[in-house]
């Protein structure tokens, strides 16, 4: 017996150890997959973030690269990083290690680009962010470039141009519009100006599974929903607001939506059984897209004219809507989600356009002159908690935040932050 118990203690002696081991492999701060436009779920929003009890006077940064030009946003995903930019003449998609910035693997291609005038300030882009899953990795270039790697060694598994498909491959002011992932569908917003189509293709071999070529593309990215039980995908593009079948592509409704100097760029979010959009000039409007019979009818249930959205998309926390207004030259706001009324509305003059994350019941408000701005998410005026400067070059690009750590792209750089 006195063996057996010895021999029982030196099995849970092994189990210990190999348990510590492993503990001393798993992260100690929960980190959420950072892996498409606006967050894991395209709102926005992340889980697992803790507020601390302090915040530090500054940030501390931890490592700072240069990546190129363009406002693609940084993915993470486990402790990669992945990127679409511009070096000189040459879209570049590369993966990078969240601890140090080094590059693991780099794939270039040659694209030429002429600017719009009235966009020269915004360079040449990719303004598209990638989308991963399942290994694979789609980005989309600022001349509609659409590109499928898989993510291990950076492999190019396939590619599309369009260039005999459309008279001009991007909008105006270049292709913004982000891929998405449909289960093993890849769902991408091709073409130019009054030639377009929002496309479906498998991830996998590159195939078309269906197109709707109503329109041609805002500088909104799709959201994927369910309305009465029909799985819809939901945008903004260059002349309507769109519910199309995810199924097969068809229009299932529309509403005619237009802005000055045809800029539908806000990506839409969904609050319970709203659809809530804006757009330059336009207000904020909530609609419900209602199923009658064999038709679908988007009905007006609010509009709020006080605020308005040019390049922000909104967040939400619980009924409370939160965004940036263009109005007043740059004017933080809070707004009750049911029924449109402004709860709140922030000092003027915040700025061009702010990128905007919440954690919790923290707002991350990145605005384009690279102040990174800290708030409560509450109903009862803005509390700022804290406020840092962090580039000396405009930050178009969302932030990126997984665990403690947040990534900052601004003209050329990449540069990681210690929150605390």
């Amino acid at each position: 017996m006195t063996a057996g118990l010895h021999t029982n203690h030196g099995k849970r002696a092994r189990v210990c150890t190999s348990l510590a081991m492993l503990l001393l492999c798993i992260p100690t701060i929960f980190a959420q997959d950072w892996s498409r436009w606006r967050g894991p779920k395209g709102d926005g929003s992340i889980t697992g973030f803790t507020s601390p009890v302090t915040w530090p006077d500054q940030l501390r940064q931890i490592w700072k690269i240069t990546v190129g030009v363009g406002h693609s946003s940084p993915l993470v995903i486990g402790q990669r990083i992945y990127l679409h930019s511009r070096q000189a003449e040459n879209e570049t998609v590369a993966a990078y290690d969240l601890n140090t910035g080094k590059t693991i693997w780099r794939d270039s291609y040659h694209i030429a680009y002429t600017m719009h005038p009235a966009a020269t300030g915004h360079g040449k882009g990719p303004k598209s962010t990638p989308v991963y899953g399942d290994g694979k990795l789609c980005t989309l270039g600022i001349t509609g470039v659409l590109s499928c790697y898989d993510t291990g060694k950076g492999q190019l598994l396939w590619r599309k141009d369009f260039t005999t498909q459309f008279k001009s491959t991007s909008p105006d002011y270049g292709t913004a519009t982000s891929p998405i992932f449909d289960g093993s569908a890849v769902i991408a917003y091709v073409g130019g100006s009054d030639s377009g189509a929002l496309k479906a293709f498998d991830t996998n071999s590159g195939e078309e599974r269906w197109s709707w070529n109503g329109d041609g593309p805002g500088y909104a990215t799709p959201i994927v929903l369910e309305i009465a039980g029909k799985r819809q995908l939901v945008t903004q593009s260059q002349q309507n607001i769109i519910g199309i079948s995810a199924e097969n592509g068809s229009l299932l409704w529309n509403l005619a939506f237009t802005t000055d100097y045809v800029q539908n760029i806000v990506t839409p979010i969904q609050y319970r059984d709203l659809l809530i959009f804006s757009g330059l000039n336009k207000g904020v409007l909530a609609f419900r897209v209602e199923s009658r019979g064999n038709a679908w009818v988007p009905k007006l249930v609010w509009q709020n004219q006080s605020v308005s959205l040019y390049m922000n998309s909104p967040l939400l926390f619980g009924d409370l809507l939160f965004g940036m207004s263009h109005k007043n030259k740059g004017q933080f706001f809070c707004l009750d989600a049911a029924s449109g009324k402004t709860l709140w509305t922030s000092e003027p003059r915040q700025g061009e356009t702010a990128a905007m994350v919440i954690a919790g019941n923290t707002i991350f408000s990145l605005t384009n002159d690279a102040d990174l701005i800290v708030s409560h998410a509450g109903g009862k005026g803005m509390q700022v908690i804290k406020k840092y400067h962090l580039a000396d070059t405009p930050t178009w690009a969302h932030p990126a935040i997984t665990g403690k750590t947040v990534l900052i792209k601004d003209e050329t750089t990449l540069t990681a932050w210690r929150l605390v």
